[in-house]
């Protein structure tokens, strides 16, 4: 009888172990779910997914405030723009739109033309962090006004940069559309620019794993001249958005031109 209650609760030790495991495993795969597949073609501002931003500023280094008045659709595209305008304690504003869902691992795709301008960011990028009382995971591209040529990616993972890369563009970033897609994956994270690979990590110290809200933004700085080019302001000037897309992981892939179409 003994042995039998022995074994008895070993089986149940096991079991809830098991069970255990299997409610994490449940969880992890919970946190990486995140948001469903879509396509915006913007033919409006869906506000119950888009957050414009309006009335504030990212800090010091931030030469605009965010004004919904700067966030605009056009024949069917997204712009954002930057001009002048007292708005607080800056002589700028500026445009940026974010998700108010959080995405995870999947396709992420957009096709932009930057604005022109030294000292201007124009960026698709994905972001969580202390606003969301969540640590800082990022995935950029950035054009940096003071050379359109390129274009920068770059990640964070909890607060933790320094994954730079730049990466020509072959002609000027705001002379045209360009599609930039990044496919995020537990192991493997790649950035593409037109069609084309151009940059692979597979150091899981150098990937994300939060879940992200997709952004895009454009701003400038008068602090920021080493990175992003003297600051000098020639008119007004706007990024602007044909099409972003989130595919998840395991989906079929939305219109013939995306990145997922192309995966193993």
């Amino acid at each position: 009888m003994t042995t039998q209650i022995a074994h008895a609760r070993k089986l149940c030790q096991a079991l809830s172990f098991f069970g255990l495991m299997t409610l994490a495993a449940g969880s992890a795969a919970a946190q990486q779910a995140g948001g469903a597949s879509f396509v915006d073609n913007f033919d409006k501002i869906d506000r119950s997914f888009w957050y414009v931003s309006d009335g504030w500023n990212n800090g010091d280094h931030q030469n605009c405030t965010w004004s919904n008045k700067q966030v605009k659709i056009n024949d069917g595209q997204l712009t954002l723009g930057f001009a002048e305008g007292k708005s607080k304690d800056r002589d700028y504003q500026c445009g940026e739109i974010q998700t108010k869902k959080r995405f995870g691992y999947g396709t992420y795709e957009a096709r932009v033309k930057a604005a022109t301008g030294s000292g201007l960011n124009s960026a698709f990028f994905t972001y969580i962090g202390p606003a969301d009382k969540q640590k800082h995971d990022e995935i950029d591209f950035e054009v940096l006004g003071k050379n359109t040529g390129q274009v920068q990616v770059n990640q964070y993972i909890q607060a933790k940069g320094g994954n730079e890369k730049l990466v020509s563009v072959g002609g000027k970033a705001d002379d045209g559309f360009n599609d930039y897609a990044f496919v995020w994956e537990k192991d493997r994270l790649r950035y593409y620019l037109n069609g084309k690979l151009v940059q692979e990590v597979t150091d899981p110290s150098k990937i994300p794993t939060a879940q992200q809200k997709i952004f895009f933004s454009l701003w400038g700085t008068d602090k920021l001249s080493d990175w992003m080019g003297r600051f000098s302001y020639a008119g007004p000037t706007t990024l602007t958005v044909d099409r972003v897309a989130f595919t998840a992981l395991g989906d079929k892939c939305q219109f013939p031109e995306s990145i997922a179409c192309t995966l193993n």
